[in-house]
């Protein structure tokens, strides 16, 4: 199963605010052609306005829309990320590109 959350969220800073927690997790970004990346953070709020923040990366270029995310204890983001990876097949996850590992 994708994210246990389905509703998709605006990927703009006042969102990420007002929706993402400062919890571990993970998290994806999409638009509205494709999953563009899902990844595994300690602080779900902070890693998503960095990412929000970035610019002529990978993640940029995607044009980001939308953010989706789920609670998850430390000890098994990692497992969940591969999980949803598997399922949604995100271009950023494609290992075609190296992308940045998430704190």
């Amino acid at each position: 199963m994708p994210f246990h959350n389905r509703f998709a969220r605006t990927f703009k800073a006042a969102s990420i605010r007002r929706e993402a927690p400062s919890s571990s997790g993970v998290y994806g970004l999409s638009n509205a052609r494709e999953w563009i990346y899902v990844g595994e953070t300690n602080d779900i709020r902070a890693r998503l306005l960095e990412h929000l923040a970035e610019t002529n990366t990978f993640l940029a270029r995607g044009a980001p829309t939308g953010f989706n995310f789920e609670l998850s204890p430390a000890g098994e983001r990692v497992a969940r990320q591969r999980q949803i990876v598997l399922e949604l097949d995100p271009a950023g996850n494609s290992g075609s590109r190296p992308m940045r590992k998430d704190s």
